[in-house]
């Protein structure tokens, strides 16, 4: 779809640049000229919005929109890093994009952003990388959505890889749908499955739609890159191959005057406990069976005791019992640890979602038929409050 000025039907009065909500409207002459800042939001087409109809809202044949498929081919991955740190993610990434990759018979190949970071090349190689780009500048030490989209868009336009891939994390949530525009093509977010389609070897995207109720699987059929943003801890990492290598392409970093708008002054790190549940090896979550705000105290001794973290389930955050930043499952963070135990969580499906790939999972449930007990290696029903007690005190 698209939206088109009839030019014999423009008066030249300029009241639509104002009542334009995208500003997307300027005037050439006697005439107005539609921005690429123009959404398509229709509102142009409405009698109050232009009483002469000068805008007309058109579907648009496939071939103006579409690209040559053909020229584009391997898996790219975007190789997150801080302070010279790849994030699992990227990882993971890498496990998954080699799996689709050999699946349409191609290269999975990884896109490294950052100042001097390229001894990460070698870890990035050693985790399935066959390829890995590689842009050094200044402007690249700390993230920037301008420097950053610049660099990989002129990859892309460069290079056209089939599919690019980024961690729904903060930094990728941010920098994904800016290549996605640059490019001119979609994005899938938060994606929890990657798969390819046997028939015309085009990407199925999957995320959980509807506050996680129903799993849409999308498609980008007429444009390239494919572009997602997948969760972290939802796919796995290739073990590590000590000594593997691949090829290096070092990418030409140039940047003009306006193309770095804004400038990162200061980084400051936020005040409140910072949990990280991607990162975590033992989990202890509490659900509604919690009770309260004060009954996530004994959630979080047993966590200590144990060297973890606490979890929560989306009713406790929604309760304001506990920070968002500790939420378990489709519509929180997905996680893999080698032990989850969950107190008073009755099992939701979009909570098993989140964490039934653990290694272990220990479930503590007043109700000897709630769903979690279905996943769980090792149940015990009983009050949580006083279960425990018990189990810190067998710790010692």
């Amino acid at each position: 779809m698209a939206v088109k000025l009839l030019s014999e039907k423009c008066k030249g009065c300029e009241k639509c640049i104002s009542l334009c909500p995208q500003g997307a409207l300027s005037m050439d002459g006697k005439l107005a000229v539609i921005g690429p800042e123009c959404n398509m939001c229709n509102q142009c087409t409405e009698p109050k919005f232009c009483p002469f109809g000068a805008f007309e809202y058109v579907e648009t044949a496939a071939a103006e929109v579409g690209v040559d498929i053909s020229l584009y081919k391997d898996v790219w991955v975007f190789a997150e890093q801080r302070d010279g740190k790849l994030m699992n993610v990227s990882l993971e990434l890498l496990g998954e994009g080699k799996k689709l990759a050999d699946n349409i018979g191609c290269k999975v190949c990884a896109i490294l952003c950052g100042e001097n970071v390229e001894n990460l090349i070698t870890e990035l190689y050693e985790y399935g990388a066959d390829v890995v780009y590689y842009a050094s500048a200044p402007e690249l030490k700390t993230y920037n959505p301008d420097s950053y989209t610049k660099v990989i868009n002129d990859a892309v336009v460069k290079y056209k890889p089939d599919i690019v891939l980024f961690g729904a994390t903060h930094i990728g949530r941010d920098l994904g749908p800016c290549v996605a525009v640059k490019a001119e093509t979609g994005l899938t977010a938060d994606c929890t499955q990657l798969d390819i389609d046997p028939t015309d070897k085009k990407l199925m995207q999957t995320r959980p739609a509807f506050g996680g109720n129903l799993m849409a699987t999308i498609v980008c059929p007429k444009h390239r890159p494919q572009m997602s943003t997948v969760r972290p801890g939802v796919m796995s990492k290739l073990e590590r191959q000590p000594n593997r290598t691949g090829a290096r392409v070092d990418l030409e970093v140039s940047f003009k005057p306006g193309d770095i708008r804004m400038e990162v002054v200061e980084i400051v790190k936020a005040m409140k406990e910072i949990v990280s549940l991607t990162d975590a090896e033992v989990i202890v979550s509490g659900g509604a069976g919690v009770g309260s705000a004060e009954g996530f105290a004994t959630v979080k001794k047993l966590a200590d005791r144990l060297g973890g973290v606490v979890g929560a389930s989306r009713a406790c955050v929604d309760a304001g019992w506990i920070d968002h930043s500790h939420q378990v499952g489709q519509t929180g963070t997905t996680v893999k640890p080698r032990l989850y135990i969950a107190c008073g969580i009755s099992g939701a499906i979009q909570h098993l979602a989140g964490m039934q790939s653990s290694d272990y999972i220990v479930a503590i449930n007043k109700s000897d038929n709630a769903p979690i007990f279905e996943v769980a290696d090792y149940g015990i029903v009983g009050d949580l409050h006083k279960v425990i007690p018990a189990i810190i005190d067998a710790l010692g």
